[in-house]
C-alpha cells in the first residue's frame, strides 16, 4: 500500500450521528473520502473529562454555524488519558446523544497514542507541529485539516474551540 497523502486515504470504525445522518451505524469501516471537500476538525474527546462540557458545548456551535459551509467536526472517543472514556461504543453514544445532542459524526473509540494508535491519527501527527512533539498531550487535542485533506492546524487540548474558529473560517474561505 502507498503512503498515505490526505485524511482521505484512511478508514475508521464509524459509530453513528445523533439525529440527522448515519453513515454506517454498524461498525463498518467507512473512508474519509465522503468528507472530501470539507473543512475538518478532528478532536479526540472524552466522557469524564473535565474539559468535557465546555468542548462539547463549544463544538456544537461550531458545527450548528458552519455545516452548512462545509465543516464537518470528527469526534474519536479515547480512554488513554486518565481513563475518561471507559464505557462502551453504545454507552458513549448515549451519553453525547443525550447530554449534548451533538450532531456530528463520533466514530468508534481508538488509541490516538502508541504502538495501537490508529492510523489515523499517526498521520495527523506527522506533520511539523514544533512543541507539541509526536503525543496527544490528552483530550480534546484538536486537528484543522483543509479541504484536500491536509493538516494544517493542531490546537492544545486546552485550547477552547471557539478560538479556532478564525481559523475554520478562513479555510472555509469566508474571510
Amino acid at each position: 500500500m502507498e503512503s498515505p497523502q490526505s485524511v482521505f486515504d484512511f478508514s475508521v470504525k464509524k459509530l453513528l450521528i445523533c439525529y440527522t445522518r448515519v453513515l454506517d451505524a454498524k461498525g463498518n469501516d467507512v473512508g474519509l473520502s465522503i468528507y472530501r471537500g470539507k473543512v475538518l476538525l478532528i478532536v479526540n474527546v472524552a466522557s469524564k473529562c473535565g474539559m468535557t462540557n465546555s468542548n462539547y458545548t463549544e463544538l456544537n456551535q461550531l458545527y450548528e454555524k458552519y455545516r452548512d459551509q462545509g465543516l464537518e467536526i470528527l469526534a474519536f472517543p479515547c480512554n488513554q488519558f486518565g481513563e475518561e472514556e471507559p464505557g462502551s461504543n453504545d454507552q458513549i453514544l448515549d451519553f453525547v446523544c443525550t447530554r449534548f445532542k451533538s450532531d456530528f459524526p463520533i466514530f468508534g473509540k481508538i488509541e490516538v497514542n502508541g504502538d495501537a494508535a490508529d492510523p489515523l491519527y499517526k498521520f495527523l501527527k506527522l506533520g511539523k507541529w514544533g512543541i507539541f512533539g509526536d503525543d496527544i498531550q490528552w483530550n480534546f487535542a484538536k486537528f484543522l485539516v483543509d479541504r484536500n485533506g491536509q493538516p494544517v492546524d493542531r490546537y492544545y487540548p486546552t485550547t477552547s474551540p471557539l478560538t479556532v474558529e478564525r481559523d475554520i473560517r478562513k479555510l472555509l474561505g469566508l474571510l
